[in-house]
């Protein structure tokens, strides 16, 4: 396309350009209004939603919820730490935001119901349902007692099932819902150690692509998020496991670690948070189905 002075437009009543129009030119100083910066923000269209973040008392799930808030969002923050809970309601709350607490184990299905009409009392139908749940302890892939793992299976896996069936309805109703589900990288590139947590994790993912082409023609989408290494204590965890393990020092395993990383460092929590605010907003009503890493170049496969 060449560049001229003038932007070339159909005549009035025209549909668009027929055989024999001048080609269409561009001017240098107009450029298309897609292209011209209005100066104004984003709007991600998520003001006064109710969010319910699981895993919220810090970490990855205290960022989404400080970035869902920074959007206007009403919270609903659950984690099995009150303290943390504490920390994270104080955080949204100075944004101007409703928020309130629960202090929830995830692998009490029991809870679902009550804590659910809790929140659909005091703050309305949930309209984003950010499944974040704890990892468990790092563990080789075999000889793990069965009990364990119908421990974890119970708390990452038939938990977010079941209240995102819990809740499924009210979206359904109002034509409109986000179900995002945060794993991990692992499964991807399954992670050493962490026999359990590749598993489950897993899971959580067929079960999520399987479920967003369910809900979709009820303006419904489920994402899967990969985080990779993130600045948060669960990674500083996972180090000082290392470490231990290998006989070395933490800043010597921190060092190994970032250093396989193309940005060169551990995530920021608010970049995680960020990217699960923008799948959970309007802007993203097209992306359904999708697994989304946020690992800074970790993963080199397709």
């Amino acid at each position: 396309m060449s560049i001229g002075k003038e932007i070339y437009l159909p005549k009035a009543g025209k549909k668009g350009f027929s055989e024999g129009d001048p080609a269409p030119t561009l001017d240098p100083s107009r450029p298309p209004a897609a292209l011209v910066k209005t100066g104004r923000k984003m709007d991600l269209g998520l003001k006064g939603k109710v969010a319910l973040v699981l895993g919220a008392g810090g970490g990855l799930g205290g960022a989404i919820a400080a970035s869902l808030a920074a959007e206007g969002a009403k919270l609903a923050l659950a984690d099995v730490s009150a303290e943390g809970l504490a920390r994270t309601e104080a955080v949204v709350k100075a944004k101007g935001v409703e928020a309130i607490s629960l202090v929830w184990d995830l692998a009490d299905l029991a809870a679902i119901e009550t804590n659910v009409a809790r929140i659909e009392a005091e703050l309305g139908p949930v309209a984003v349902l950010v499944n974040n749940t704890g990892g468990p302890p790092p563990t080789p892939a075999s000889g793990q007692d069965p009990a364990l793992w119908a421990k974890h299976f119970n708390a990452m896996v038939l938990s977010v099932i079941a209240l995102t069936d819990r809740v499924l309805p009210g979206m359904r109703a109002a034509k409109w819902g986000r179900i995002v589900t945060s794993t991990s990288s692992g499964v991807v590139a399954p992670i050493p150690n962490l026999g359990i947590s590749n598993a489950l994790r897993s899971t959580l993912v067929g079960w999520s692509k399987t479920l967003a082409r369910e809900v979709g023609r009820d303006g419904i989408t489920a994402n899967i998020v990969l985080p990779g290494r993130v600045a948060t204590d669960r990674i500083k965890f996972l180090d000082e496991q290392k470490a231990k393990r290998e006989n070395r020092s933490v800043e010597d395993v921190s060092a190994e670690s970032t250093g396989s990383i193309p940005a060169g460092r551990y995530g920021k929590p608010e970049e995680y948070g960020d990217t699960v605010a923008f799948l959970a907003s309007e802007r993203a009503s097209y992306i359904n189905g999708s697994v989304i890493r946020v690992d800074g170049g970790l993963i080199p496969s397709i």
